[in-house]
């Protein structure tokens, strides 16, 4: 029996499966990576794999902690709703001449829980509004684009607290490789397999064309209208640049355009959302006729409340998501306090802008258009988690035939 692969070899699988999976770069195609700087290991295994893809151009920009929370601490309060909108502004241009995208998560979730929230919030929605161009490309699938996770030290220690930092760093790489899928003999295999896994999914769904969906469950009792004309996606889709990638590394859901105005009823959370350094639990909403009209939470309230009051978009919803609680990321018991991993444990919706992808014949719409077929605009997108082994979810046909989807958070007909 081979020996199995070490930290080194699986952080190539990695840099691998980003660049071929997540990305799958062409020939003579610049690449932007962003990074936090514990990242560096990683970013070196991308860019070589994607020098050897065939890129013209590997440019990295990092993030550090320490750095950020120099400005919360020590920066004058006036400056809090500038961003740098000329960083933001060449993105957009790259990715307007052909740019792929990618970005490397792992910062500490909890980095800005103890800094001023007013100060948080303002910053944040100025760096959306000066985003707005480049995330536009991005939501719209204008280009390539993919999300990896890369374990660092502050993120370990709150995902694994009773662990020494060692250990828990060792701990969270392993939780990573795993849902990552690079722990597989031939991950690129094992990526197409699930890829049509999805695929069957979405095509099932997509061939039913239901109106709605109704999750029931401990205290949720809630009717997401899909758009009209929506489609249903997941693993690997094709962009508008004609690439093929995996937006996210890894991925469990398919996923939709919900009807931004046909939202009812009442839901609760079944996982925690943290959102720029602060823990929001319990999340409780009421929506009627698609907008958030009540909304708690255990923790966090602040924060939740200034989300939704970002823009008109931010009560509305921009995507909802179905994920089997079976899923290897439920499975394995961890709360990985990052979206790009907790939303892949359960069925989930998302607050804000949606992705047009996930709806047809969009290209010669304009936002007016699109808004009445039931598109969501925002400066947000935010998603959080719905499902669990307890909810129950139905389709409801145009003449308000039901058909059982999930049960108990697992599909009850395979698609």
């Amino acid at each position: 029996m081979p020996a199995a692969p070490n930290h080194a070899e699986l952080l190539d699988r990695l840099g691998e499966v980003a660049v071929r999976v997540g990305l799958n770069i062409a020939h003579g195609q610049q690449l932007l990576i962003t990074a936090p700087l514990e990242a560096v290991p990683l970013v070196r295994r991308i860019t070589e794999h994607a020098y050897r893809a065939g890129a013209s151009l590997v440019s990295t920009f990092y993030t550090d902690d320490e750095t950020t929370l120099a400005r919360f601490r020590h920066a004058p309060d006036d400056t809090f709703d500038t961003a740098a909108k000329w960083l933001h502004d060449g993105m957009a241009d790259a990715y307007r001449n052909g740019a792929a995208r990618l970005a490397i998560t792992g910062g500490n979730p909890i980095l800005l829980a103890r800094e001023n929230h007013e100060r948080v919030a303002r910053a944040s929605r100025a760096n959306s509004l000066a985003g707005r161009a480049s995330m536009e490309l991005i939501t719209n699938f204008a280009i390539n684009w993919n999300i990896v996770a890369c374990a660092t030290p502050a993120w370990a220690q709150q995902v694994f607290p009773d662990l020494p930092a060692d250990q828990s760093l060792t701990r969270l790489w392993d939780a990573i490789f795993a849902a990552s899928r690079v722990t597989a003999d031939d991950p690129v295999a094992e990526w197409a397999r699930h890829n049509e896994t999805l695929h069957r999914r979405a095509a099932w769904l997509n061939e039913r064309r239901f109106a709605a969906l109704h999750f029931r469950g401990p205290d949720t009792d809630l009717t997401v209208g899909l758009a009209d004309g929506h489609a249903w996606a997941g693993g690997s889709e094709p962009a508008r640049n004609g690439i093929v990638c995996n937006p996210n590394i890894p991925t469990e859901e398919v996923f939709t355009t919900p009807h931004a105005r046909r939202v009812n009823g009442t839901v609760r959370a079944t996982k925690p959302l943290f959102h720029q350094g602060t823990l929001i639990d319990d999340i409780a909403v009421r929506f009627e006729e698609g907008r958030i009209v009540e909304a708690s939470a255990s923790a966090g309230q602040e924060v939740l409340t200034r989300i939704l009051d970002t823009d008109e978009g931010a009560r509305r919803l921009g995507e909802v998501a179905l994920v089997p609680a079976s899923s290897p990321i439920s499975s394995s018991g961890i709360l990985f306090r990052n979206t790009l991993f907790d939303e892949n444990a359960a069925s989930h919706i998302a607050l804000g802008q949606s992705y047009t992808k996930c709806m047809l014949d969009t290209d010669s719409l304009t936002e007016a258009q699109l808004s009445e077929r039931g598109a969501n605009s925002s400066f947000i997108h935010i998603d959080w988690m719905i499902g669990s082994n307890r909810i129950d979810v139905d389709a409801i046909t145009h003449d308000g035939t039901r058909e059982s989807l999930m049960k108990q958070g697992e599909w009850t007909s395979q698609p």
